[in-house]
């Protein structure tokens, strides 16, 4: 039996064949005396058809990858807008020696992206973002086909890499916990809460400890965690539904921001004698008044500002000096890619937690690649209980 495979031809006329010596070919093949593999467009089988071949089978092993991804049209004006995205598709290329094709699983929104976005990108660029991929083939021996990784390649469906930079899920992933939670409570967020918390606060057993945004991904851990250190934790949100879990998974004192009639008054309400570490995700007016009622020696967590994301014009509030310095308070922002390397410490701690019990998760899910920037401009505004993800 001949075999010959069609590598390439723009036109019929330049038909170009070349042995193959071990093709996978269906048994009812076998007995032919020659087979054109196709590797060509459908459109030339026409042609294909003139040549006095007993058969001609299309080369599957090579079908082209189509991604997805979504792109940012313009830097957003205020709260991001759905026309302010735009979806595109491209053919990726066959692997070259060392590379691999990933499809991404799981995709995180979160709130860094909003400010990031006018920092790192300009129109037309793929929006930033993590995933959880899985390999769908693999030409680096170092990485096998379905194996799961945490990538940051930003808001696509399928992707080609070398593997660099990539976070790895353990081998002993929990089976009873879905891989979601590599980009959640034992991922980036779980990673922000447990340094942002413990190695900047430093909570000693009996202290009281503030979270605002707390029935959010980062929040709703760190109130955990501090509980778990055997502290008081008072939590603030932004609706009934998010103060009902709050108390659900342990904080000992939550209210709605939203509907109480004075902030400094439920904040003393929950805590008379004040608060010895403050974690700050929102910034604003509500830092403004969390900070006059710090202990003296209180320690103040950086982690976000979500309230002043969208503004148009930079807010302007109350200078915060003299409270810094006749309460002799350290405040300090972080970025938490700071401790990266320390990374597998955190995520062999929560994942311990997680298993224990002692640490609860919520994830708020959005299904469909489609519904990506739905889901990010949900996650601004406060939809999501817990981490807000999107399940390709």
């Amino acid at each position: 039996m001949h075999v010959f495979v069609f590598k390439q031809a723009p036109v019929h006329k330049r038909l170009r064949l070349c042995p193959c010596r071990n093709p996978a070919l269906p048994p009812s093949l076998a007995p032919k005396r020659m087979i054109l593999l196709l590797e060509s467009p459908q459109y030339l089988l026409p042609a294909l058809q003139n040549l006095k071949y007993d058969s001609i089978v299309r080369y599957s092993t090579i079908k082209m990858v189509k991604s997805k991804s979504w792109t940012m049209v313009k830097h957003f004006e205020g709260l991001p807008k759905l026309e302010d995205f735009k979806l595109e598709e491209k053919e990726l290329p066959p692997l070259k020696d060392g590379e691999l094709l990933l499809e991404s699983v799981f995709l995180s929104v979160d709130p860094y992206m909003r400010p990031y976005s006018k920092r790192m990108m300009k129109p037309g660029d793929v929006m930033i973002g993590s995933q959880v991929a899985r390999v769908v083939e693999s030409k680096n021996p170092a990485f096998e086909v379905g194996t799961y990784h945490v990538t940051n390649v930003g808001w696509t469906t399928h992707f080609i890499s070398d593997g660099a930079g990539f976070q790895s899920l353990p081998k002993e992933w929990p089976e009873n916990l879905p891989r979601s939670l590599a980009v959640g409570a034992a991922g980036m967020p779980g990673y922000t809460a447990y340094f942002g918390l413990l190695e900047i606060c430093n909570p000693k057993e009996g202290e009281v400890v503030l979270v605002n945004c707390a029935a959010g991904a980062v929040g709703s851990l760190v109130g955990q965690i501090a509980k778990i250190k055997g502290c008081k934790v008072v939590g603030s949100a932004g609706s009934d539904d998010k103060v009902t879990y709050l108390k659900e998974i342990g904080f000992d004192e939550a209210f709605n921001y939203k509907t109480v009639n004075s902030l400094e008054e439920a904040l003393k309400n929950a805590s008379p004698e004040g608060y010895d570490c403050y974690f700050e995700n929102v910034g604003g007016n509500y830092a403004d008044v969390a900070l006059q009622q710090m202990k003296q020696f209180g320690r103040i967590s950086v982690c976000g500002a979500i309230s002043l994301y969208n503004d148009s014009v930079p807010a302007t509030g109350p200078y915060i000096q003299t409270y810094m310095l006749f309460k002799q308070l350290r405040m300090e922002g972080f970025l938490v890619t700071r401790w990266m390397q320390r990374y597998p410490e955190a995520q062999k701690h929560l994942l311990k937690w997680i298993a224990e019990g002692k640490l609860k998760y919520h994830e708020h899910v959005t299904n469909g690649f489609e519904n990506m920037p739905a889901g990010f401009i949900g996650m601004l505004t406060g939809e999501n209980i817990g981490k807000a993800v999107i399940k390709v």
